[in-house]
């Protein structure tokens, strides 16, 4: 049975005006992503990827095209506090504690005392961060401190979660484990989740769906979806159909640079 589509894109295009002339970052983009999806976008730098995630975000206006979240515009949905955002870099204040950063969306939009507390204990528990409340930033792994800034983006339970390349700047070995991590918790909370990232065994890994792009001006050169398992321990990547996939996304982005 076919699932509710809840993001739909068509014939996006978006040029930023600058004062050495137009720049061209989205041309022509289609894409529909369903309930309960993780979608990755991969594509080189500067190919649109966090341009699109933005624009589903409410954070950057297209100007061709027209795009929906939820069946309202972008703005609509994020009044409706339809989407959490995880952005590069962690973007914790350093002056409060992880559970005072955690809560300050939810104080933000005002609920009281008692749920925030009951929020944050939840969400902790949900990126294994319990008993760390009281810690402040700098007291954690950078690991850690973007498993805080996940904790953020989920505090107020939206269904839908933008994460530009949270764990780009991580060692090998602690982005595998986030990345274990982050499928478990996609798994526990059914989120739809779009995922930015340079890492092609990271697409295929986390992903139903890859979203191959081009050098800009920004296109979709091809949408995999993944034949992998729900459950995928990290050893998959050895098998036979994650290298099928990847070589795929690989030609897709060889395909991309075609354009130039």
């Amino acid at each position: 049975m076919r699932q509710e589509t809840i993001i739909k894109a068509d014939q996006l295009d978006l040029t930023f005006q600058t004062n050495d002339g137009p720049v061209h970052a989205l041309k022509d983009v289609s894409l529909e992503i369903d309930k309960g999806d993780f979608v990755s976008f991969i594509g080189p730098s500067g190919c649109g990827k966090t341009t699109f995630l933005r624009v589903m975000a409410g954070l950057e206006n297209p100007t061709g095209g027209t795009i929906s979240v939820n069946g309202m515009t972008p703005d609509e949905a994020r009044q409706n506090r339809a989407y959490g955002y995880v952005f590069q870099a962690a973007g914790l204040y350093p002056w409060r504690t992880i559970g005072g950063n955690i809560k300050l969306p939810l104080e933000i939009m005002g609920f009281d005392k008692a749920e925030q507390q009951k929020r944050v204990a939840k969400v902790l528990e949900l990126v294994d961060l319990v008993g760390f409340d009281k810690k402040f930033p700098w007291q954690l792994s950078g690991g850690m401190q973007q498993r805080a800034s996940i904790a953020r983006a989920l505090a107020f339970d939206a269904d839908i979660l933008l994460m530009d390349e949270p764990f780009g700047a991580l060692d090998e070995i602690v982005r595998d484990h986030l990345n274990e991590q982050l499928l478990a918790l996609w798994a526990r909370t059914e989120k739809t989740i779009g995922f930015v990232t340079h890492s092609i065994p990271e697409a295929v890994y986390l992903s139903t769906k890859i979203v191959v792009m081009s050098p800009r001006p920004g296109r979709i050169t091809d949408v995999i979806e993944s034949t992998l398992p729900k459950e995928r321990p990290l050893d998959i990547r050895d098998t036979p159909e994650f290298l099928e996939i990847a070589h795929r996304v690989r030609e897709g982005l060889r395909a991309g640079h075609a354009y130039d």
